[in-house]
């Protein structure tokens, strides 16, 4: 489960090292964010050469959470971190960066997010 403060790393090259989550699309009042979801974040810490720079607003999806994660099947998926890639616009879902690092879970494909799945090195 992401909140707001929530620090994340990222998981793609757009230059981005880490952000905190300032807020979460969906409903208004809606406190948590999960796999796949939407969430507006401000860099913290980024690559000078790097695309996106320190104290800029970005969205990003979220593709890894330590949350554990109930997949329809009765299984569940959790990772090691708190991460996300961070995107264009909530409409297209296309990424600002070349390359996903580390596992994704496939619970993106179903949302819609198909170029960064294609990109990642491995999907759960």
């Amino acid at each position: 489960m992401i909140q707001r403060r929530t620090e994340l790393t990222a998981a793609d090259n757009s230059g981005v090292q880490w952000m905190t989550v300032t807020h979460i699309y969906g409903a208004s009042l809606r406190k948590f964010a999960s796999l796949g979801d939407i969430v507006q974040c401000v860099v913290k810490r980024a690559d000078p050469q790097g695309i996106v720079k320190d104290d800029e607003l970005v969205k990003v999806v979220i593709v890894r959470t330590r949350k554990e994660f109930h997949r329809a099947d009765g299984s569940y998926i959790r990772f090691g971190d708190n991460a996300g890639v961070v995107i264009d616009t909530q409409k297209d879902k296309n990424p600002r960066g070349s390359r996903v690092f580390g596992p994704i879970a496939r619970e993106l494909k179903e949302k819609g997010f198909d170029k960064i799945v294609s990109m990642a090195e491995e999907v759960y």
